[in-house]
């Protein structure tokens, strides 16, 4: 009956020549996506990495977020939770994928090893993936070659091989507090570590606002953010803070796979397209844009 009186009072405002109402806008939408499964940055004293991956998911579920991790099968090595972390993961029907097995960096290795170390971390993946989808590919250092042949190679290859590339559209070195946080831990230094939660929040706030400003100047519209984050210790630590701070900003929470069927996202999702990965800073540019500067890390000689 709401829906029939709401046809109605539309109609006769058409009828009288008034003006309907705006329809109400959608909250812009983050999909989440952490790198470094199974094991991200040093661990504080005490610390455990199902017991990082378990409270990440919790919070997770409880704000109802979708996440996607991406997992360098070499991280973790010898280390007995390396494997339930994964498989905690993909119970919690998150979805992974592949961030190369050593975390190489492209620009260093060159495309034919960079392309041979992303298809020897297949397997892992494949296995723990199961049914879900696992085609999903993030570049390490999100270093996508500074050659043109060798940046083409690695698309070339990732689309033989059935990829898109996840992008990153939104970041605010979340791995640099990682750091941190272990170090001001070893020293018991709780004054550093509040510093460190509120500089960690203030710096997501103003990023998230930073990609906001930028898809506006640039595209004239918000567009599904992509947000890069770590499975480390004081991401965990910060979850249920990080993700309540931005629903206080207006954000949803969205699927990557939704994210990047947005159009600005098309050579990521082709890899057949010309790259790079569309970028914000780059599209800023070309329309000739301001690009603002990024919001400070925490001091890397913090706590040393």
């Amino acid at each position: 009956m709401r829906g029939w009186g709401l046809i109605a009072a539309v109609a006769a405002m058409l009828t009288t020549g008034a003006t309907p109402p705006p329809a109400p806008a959608r909250a812009p939408q983050i999909a989440l996506t952490f790198d470094d499964l199974p094991a991200h940055g040093p661990l504080p004293v005490g610390g455990d990495r199902l017991v990082i991956a378990q409270r990440i998911i919790a919070a997770l579920a409880a704000q109802h977020a979708p996440a996607t991790g991406f997992v360098n099968g070499g991280f973790g090595a010898g280390d007995a939770q390396a494997g339930k972390v994964i498989a905690a993961w993909r119970r919690a029907g998150l979805p992974i994928g592949n961030h190369t097995f050593g975390h190489v960096n492209l620009d260093q290795v060159g495309a034919p090893a960079f392309l041979a170390d992303a298809d020897r971390n297949e397997a892992g993946i494949r296995a723990a993936a199961g049914t879900g989808d696992w085609h999903w590919f993030r570049y390490p250092f999100l270093a996508e070659g500074q050659a043109a042949a060798t940046r083409d190679a690695v698309r070339s290859g990732l689309k033989a091989r059935g990829y898109r590339i996840a992008a990153v559209t939104m970041s605010f070195g979340d791995y640099a507090w990682n750091d941190a946080f272990a170090r001001c831990t070893a020293k018991q230094d709780a004054g550093a570590v509040q510093a460190l939660e509120a500089s960690y929040l203030a710096a997501a706030r103003a990023q998230a606002q930073r990609s906001r400003d930028l898809a506006k100047a640039a595209l004239g519209h918000d567009i599904p953010y992509v947000l890069l984050l770590h499975l480390g210790a004081f991401d965990a630590r910060m979850a249920p803070r990080l993700l309540a701070l931005y629903r206080s900003m207006g954000f949803g929470f969205t699927t990557l796979a939704a994210a990047e069927a947005d159009p600005f996202y098309a050579a990521a999702v082709d890899p057949a397209k010309p790259g790079p990965t569309a970028t914000l800073e780059a599209a800023a540019r070309a329309a000739g844009k301001p690009v603002p500067a990024d919001a400070p890390l925490p001091p890397a000689t913090l706590c040393t």
